[in-house]
């Protein structure tokens, strides 16, 4: 699987975020339906994460958990 890369400004400091293509389809659809930015959802997964974990671990959990979740 190709990972996807999107660039975004987190806690005023720009990074870049890689993601299989499944997991920006939860992201996405998540935004969309409660109005928000992508940059907004990933400070606050950042700002719950445990600091060893990768950011994008721990979106990943995330969207795995909001598809556990809407089941």
């Amino acid at each position: 699987m190709a990972l996807i890369k999107r660039s975004l400004t987190l806690h005023g400091h720009r990074t870049s975020l890689a993601l299989e293509s499944e997991f920006w389809d939860v992201v996405e659809a998540h935004i969309e339906r409660e109005k928000r930015s992508l940059a907004s959802l990933i400070a606050e997964i950042d700002d719950t994460r445990d600091p060893e974990d990768r950011l994008s671990s721990a979106v990943r959990v995330w969207a795995l958990n909001q598809v556990r979740s809407s089941n």
